[in-house]
């Protein structure tokens, strides 16, 4: 014989949820006692307060050992790498003379890059520096706080320096100017005390017939030590890069031309075949002319 449940109407079940959640006879809330809910609370608590001030601990021990101001590990950046202005998708410099819009891009991108290189701030910002010699600012047990940086003059940059430039940084007329900087690496002694330039070439022979001639400035590609050591963003407050300008006589037109320009200092490797922007950089030309 089977017993059927007798079916609860609705108000029996709220009843019985009101009376869940609070029981006037035993003074119980949710099936607990106050006391039960105040060991509970206390317990949890006790508990997170106590994972709060083992991770506050541990942050502030790790903290210890962190410079604001220079990377505890710099074993990836051993080797500084080289770049190009102006900054391109995949590194392609690709200029349609007749195009106006195809090189005004460039040009804006460059007039933005070179702009802290005007002479004007520089002057006022930088110091003039002995040139063939490291500019060193040791701390000597006091915190040496901002490191002066060496004047880099954009008029250094001669006919690439975009000022009073008819030509848009040779743009307009075919003959561009591409920017190779040094990416920076804190207290790296670039050149090993030994003088060190850029120097620039087609990657394969039929590159190099199509690449023709080029000037660079400062001359011969050279860039000083004076430039270096650098200390880091925070330190190095108005620290401005060195570059070389590269301005490209007569491309062949309409021929994409794969160029290389590598740094030649004494201890940067540029034949590291697992980093190809180890000192060094690649990228394509093509000046296209109708």
């Amino acid at each position: 014989m089977v017993i059927q449940k007798e079916k609860k109407s609705c108000g029996q079940v709220v009843e019985e949820w009101k009376e869940f959640v609070w029981n006037p006879r035993t003074h119980q809330f949710m099936g607990r006692t106050g006391t039960s809910w105040a060991f509970i609370l206390l317990f949890y608590l006790v508990f997170y307060g106590f994972l709060t001030a083992m991770f506050t601990l541990t942050m502030w021990v790790m903290l210890q050992t962190v410079s604001d101001h220079t990377p505890k590990y710099q074993d990836r950046l051993a080797t500084p790498g080289l770049m190009i202005r102006p900054k391109t998708e995949n590194l392609d410099v690709i200029v349609n003379v007749s195009d106006t819009e195809s090189w005004d891009q460039h040009v804006q991108k460059l007039n933005k890059f070179l702009e802290p290189y005007n002479d004007s701030i520089q002057a006022q910002k930088n110091d003039v520096c002995r040139p063939g010699r490291y500019y060193e600012q040791p701390d000597n047990g006091v915190l040496n706080y901002p490191k002066r940086a060496c004047q880099f003059n954009r008029t250094q940059l001669g006919d690439c320096s975009g000022i009073g430039d008819p030509t848009h940084y040779g743009y307009s007329t075919g003959q561009p100017c591409v920017f190779i900087k040094m990416n920076r690496v804190i207290n790296f002694y670039a050149g090993a005390n030994q003088s060190m330039n850029v120097t620039c070439a087609g990657k394969r022979d039929e590159d190099a017939e199509n690449l023709g001639n080029f000037v660079m400035f400062p001359a011969n590609g050279n860039i000083d030590l004076m430039y270096f050591p650098y200390y880091g963003k925070k330190f190095h407050v108005n620290y401005t890069q060195p570059l070389v300008a590269v301005k490209f006589l007569n491309v062949t037109p309409n021929v994409e031309v794969n160029v290389e320009c590598r740094i030649n200092a004494a201890n940067i490797a540029t034949d590291d075949e697992r980093d190809k922007f180890a000192g060094r950089v690649a990228f394509k030309l093509r000046i296209n002319k109708t």
